[in-house]
């Protein structure tokens, strides 16, 4: 697999003169997405309608939240609906944008790929493209694409190529394969489905101790670790008898855990906080605004409240620079150096 190994030099020299916040979930909203969408009738596919974007008043928003660089990933749902080359062309057109973007405002945007699964040689593809010649800081990968869940046998030989890249993975939940119409029409995806998604897609990841198997993987949880503070006390109380059984192999939990990470995106109180800190610690610990799902008004002040939360709980104030900009400049490790927000 030398073959995919990437040209490019790695190299890490972080500003640190200013501690502005680094937002890791953000979202890229383009128009040749929506038309996609639009021609197969899925702007309501997540049963809400993805709202408007565009680089200036992402800046805008930056500026004055007190945000320094933001990492752009495109959004639920995936574009593809049964023509493999329909979704390439998409997706590589989402990330080239978020390339032109970044290179055009290189302290205050980076992104990770995203890569145009279920067909996992396209992804393959699109993955090398965008990492060693597009210059993606990593890649973006739905909680399933079209059913195919993370953690999926068929997606090992694209772990393996991510792993000789020491790839960072940001993943994202999408509409659950199978889903219930019902439920979700009542509440949507985001109230209590996406959770439940992104803990459903991590935990297939553990059961196949995929991050074990492909050690350079570091892999971004969203929305607080989701329902995981939950999950994994019952999975590690249970798999002993699983395995006894025959229904499931061992778990190297510790293996597993040290290459997760996890944003804050959905303005968490103390006790998310402290619930996250029972199966991870501070400097695997991000920042995430969710934008521009919220309007600018309530993500500045989720923010501000995140902020006043760290500070006000002695355990958890000494890690505040750790948690909102620290831990991502050095995960993100790559030429372009993250900067201050311009003066001009």
């Amino acid at each position: 697999m030398n073959k995919f190994l990437f040209t490019g030099v790695l190299c890490v020299t972080f500003a640190t003169a200013s501690a502005q916040t680094v937002d890791v979930h953000t979202h890229i909203i383009i128009p040749e997405y929506m038309e996609v969408l639009k021609a197969h009738g899925a702007e309501l596919e997540e049963t809400f309608p993805l709202p408007e974007w565009n680089v200036q008043r992402h800046i805008a928003f930056m500026d004055n939240a007190g945000i320094r660089t933001a990492v752009l990933t495109m959004p639920a749902p995936q574009p593809y609906y049964d023509d493999v080359e329909e979704s390439a062309e998409c997706i590589r057109r989402v990330n080239e944008v978020s390339a032109e973007i970044k290179q055009r405002y290189p302290k205050r945007f980076k992104f990770c790929a995203v890569l145009p699964l279920p067909d996992v040689d396209a992804a393959i593809r699109e993955a090398v493209y965008a990492l060693d010649t597009l210059g993606a800081d990593g890649v973006k990968l739905a909680t399933n694409s079209r059913g195919q869940y993370l953690g999926d046998e068929a997606l090992d030989p694209l772990m393996e190529v991510l792993n000789e890249c020491h790839a960072v993975i940001i993943i994202h939940p999408h509409r659950p394969t199978p889903y219930p119409e019902k439920i979700i029409t009542t509440v949507p995806l985001a109230m209590y489905e996406y959770p439940a998604e992104t803990t459903r897609a991590v935990v297939n990841m553990l059961a196949r101790n995929v991050l074990v198997r492909y050690p350079n993987l570091k892999v971004v949880v969203p929305h607080c670790g989701s329902f995981l503070p939950l999950a994994l006390p019952r999975m590690k109380s249970i798999l002993p008898a699983m395995v006894g059984q025959g229904y499931m192999q061992p778990i190297d939990w510790d293996g597993n855990l040290s290459h997760l990470y996890f944003d804050l995106a959905g303005s968490p109180t103390i006790e998310v906080l402290r619930s996250l800190l029972t199966i991870t610690t501070p400097d695997h610990i991000f920042y995430g605004s969710d934008y521009p799902y919220l309007p600018d008004a309530v993500l500045k002040a989720n923010l501000q409240r995140l902020k006043q939360t760290l500070a006000s709980d002695d355990e958890l104030a000494g890690y505040a620079d750790l948690i909102l900009w620290k831990n991502a400049e050095s995960l993100f490790v790559k030429n372009v150096v993250f900067g201050s927000i311009p003066t001009e």
